[in-house]
């Protein structure tokens, strides 16, 4: 598992989304020259052909219309779940559907989006477009038997990627029991391979679902709940509709207003927001950087908001890695009064509600934002809780953010430990926190990092509902 991870760590979602996809679409290919699959090569490909020209072209289209960042990997997605849910085009008239079925998913995007956010997930407004205006209906031909694997192996990679196996077990539980007790189907809900892409593909797509994981358990389980009762595509468009109204419901225009380098190759970017953000301290966003050439880790990226929400500008707190991804190299060389994005706010890993629990923060090196924030939030706020913080550093010149902690200890009474060149572990922590038991640990820091401070924190007893981590999709 771990050279899974070391993988899915080495990729954006969007890039492993948009291989995978088109990894299924070569299956397919394959598929029907043997004969496994009951549309002929020409016809898929021929489909496929259309759906990504007609998406990327009408993407391209609607967002110099409507002066927003051109994302292709995200029109690619959508031309790809189209290519497997609706019925390839086998005359004229199947191909002008299909190209229409992608232009109004591209549509969606842009037309329907107060706030400069999307409220659909594209690909299920498309075909449920199509039906509406009775041109056929998505086909779910992804369903053959022959598809299993891939779909399989896709949708397993693509939940651990964003690490949504609560929303889609929520799902998938539930659509087992309804199954079962509303049309005596259990067996059939098992193998129903349609339902395992739509629930590991399109339902858990970020932009379209619940901000924590409390309103997600919630939304699997009304969908799964509902998945039988009509079109897939409209059940989806329905749960959208409630991940709306419980969620961010803004896009954000970010103007730099500063940047310095506030520890040895961390970088803190200041940015003025066009409108106010509500957020907890702890939370993060993610951020679309538009430049030219992006490699293949795109232009998007999710990161922990490093300001408190007491503060009227958004911080961002970056590492700069050697040599840097082209995001990154975009984001240094950014001068001010140039822009970024922001949307897609969320993230649990917030501070309790019980201000009188202990808390131990576990940091390693640029995992410090999302105490930063919090830290910060206390310091203006007065609000005092018992909080160690061990700060994990390679060398001092990579402590970023001392003269805060300098005036938390002071202020709120903050313990700070500064771990330099050494591990952190359970000897240490006994050391340090002689009450460790009473804590409730947040660990933030690179995954390896965060995994290994779980295994040792169990082993020493520390019960997995006391300790929390940071995780947010996307590559750092």
């Amino acid at each position: 598992m771990r050279f899974v991870d070391n993988f899915l760590n080495s990729i954006t979602m969007y890039r492993l989304a948009m291989y995978a996809l088109f990894g299924m679409a070569l299956f397919a290919l394959i598929f029907s020259f043997l004969g496994l699959i009951d549309f002929t090569p020409a016809e898929l490909m021929l489909s496929a052909a259309i759906l990504t020209a007609a998406c990327y072209t009408s993407n391209y289209i609607f967002a110099r219309l409507f002066g927003a960042p051109v994302n292709t990997e995200s029109c690619f997605i959508s031309a790809l779940i189209l290519f497997f849910i609706l019925t390839p085009a086998m005359d004229l008239n199947g191909a002008g559907i299909l190209a229409l079925a992608g232009i109004i998913a591209m549509a969606s995007k842009y037309l329907i989006a107060p706030f400069r956010r999307h409220i659909f997930n594209p690909a299920a407004f498309g075909a449920a477009a199509i039906f509406l205006l009775d041109l056929g209906g998505a086909s779910w031909w992804i369903g053959t038997s022959a598809m299993f694997p891939a779909i399989l192996i896709t949708g397993f990679l693509i939940v651990r990627k964003i690490r949504r196996f609560d929303l889609f077990f929520s799902f998938f539980a539930t659509l087992l029991v309804s199954a079962f007790y509303f049309f005596g189907a259990f067996m059939e809900a098992i193998l129903s391979w349609p339902a395992i892409f739509f629930g590991t593909i399109m339902l858990t797509e970020p932009i379209t679902t619940p901000p924590t994981k409390k309103l997600r358990i919630i939304y699997g389980v009304l969908i799964g709940l509902f998945f039988n009762a009509a079109p897939p595509e409209f059940i989806l468009i329905a749960g959208n509709t409630f991940s709306y109204i419980v969620g961010f419901k803004k896009k954000i225009f970010l103007t730099l207003k500063n940047k310095n380098e506030i520890a040895k190759d961390i970088f803190e970017f200041v940015f003025s927001p066009d409108k106010k953000i509500s957020f907890a301290p702890g939370q993060y966003l993610e951020w679309t950087l538009p430049h030219d050439r992006p490699d293949s880790r795109g232009v998007r990226r999710y990161f922990t908001i490093a300001s408190s929400p007491t503060e009227q500008e958004i911080k961002l707190g970056v590492k700069l890695s050697r040599p840097p991804s082209s995001f990154k190299k975009n984001l240094i060389e950014l001068k001010n009064g140039q822009r970024a994005f922001a949307g897609q706010l969320a993230g649990d890993f917030t501070l309790p509600r019980d201000k009188k629990k202990k808390l131990a923060f576990i940091a390693g090196g640029i995992g410090i934002t999302p105490f930063r924030s919090m830290i910060k939030y206390m310091v203006d706020s007065g609000e005092r809780r018992d909080i160690a913080l061990l700060y994990a550093v390679k060398n001092e010149n990579k402590i970023a953010y001392r003269y805060l902690f300098i005036e938390a200890e002071a202020k709120i009474g903050l313990r700070t430990e500064y771990v330099i060149s050494r591990l952190i572990d359970a000897a240490l922590i006994r050391e340090k926190l002689a009450d460790w038991r009473e804590r409730i640990f947040y660990i933030s820091g690179p995954e390896a990092m965060v995994d290994a401070f779980k295994k040792m924190l169990r082993g020493m007893g520390v019960r997995r509902k006391n300790i929390t981590t940071d995780y947010f999709p996307g590559f750092s």
